[in-house]
């Protein structure tokens, strides 16, 4: 993945080169609102960079840029006073906090599921075994009903297993 850069500052591509040489990204330059919104639509990026000044004198395409700028984290830098290597921190400070972000969404996710598969789980035990309690059953459903509960049960024992493990 790369990161745009949107700024028509002299040198922006000196700056790029050293902030992609950094990062150990494709760093691509936008020099204004035109190409970066032609860059957006050919691409995805990790980062959109947008120059504070071009926000400031134009908000309307800053908040275009953003709105086109997909899963690409936004971020808005006074190239005039930042040098390259603030960039870079900057840059690289929103990249992790992404990453840790993704990662927390991953495990609530994994929760998530994972409770709801025990709730499922465990309902399907519940009543697979008052069905087997119940007076008036045939045979033959019986012994389907013993084989749901053991699948359940064996279900529900592996789902534990993992958690178990892991405290």
């Amino acid at each position: 993945m790369s990161i745009l850069m949107v700024t028509g500052i002299e040198g922006a591509q000196n700056c790029a080169t050293v902030v992609g040489a950094q990062l150990s990204m494709e760093v691509e330059v936008a020099e204004g609102r035109k190409a970066a919104l032609a860059a957006l639509r050919r691409r995805e990026y990790l980062a959109v960079v947008i120059d504070e000044t071009l926000a400031e004198c134009d908000p309307a395409a800053a908040e275009k840029i953003c709105e086109l700028a997909g899963l690409a984290i936004p971020m808005q830098i006074n190239f005039a006073v930042s040098g390259a290597s603030r960039l870079v921190r900057e840059i690289r400070a929103a990249l992790n906090r992404r990453e840790r972000e993704q990662v927390l969404a991953r495990r609530a996710a994994t929760a998530a599921i994972e409770t709801e598969l025990k709730t499922t789980v465990a309902g399907l035990l519940l009543h697979s075994q008052l069905a087997l309690n119940g007076s008036g059953v045939p045979a033959a459903v019986a012994d389907r009903l013993r084989t749901v509960a053991d699948l359940a049960g064996s279900l529900r024992q592996q789902l534990s297993a993992p958690v178990e493990a892991q405290r």
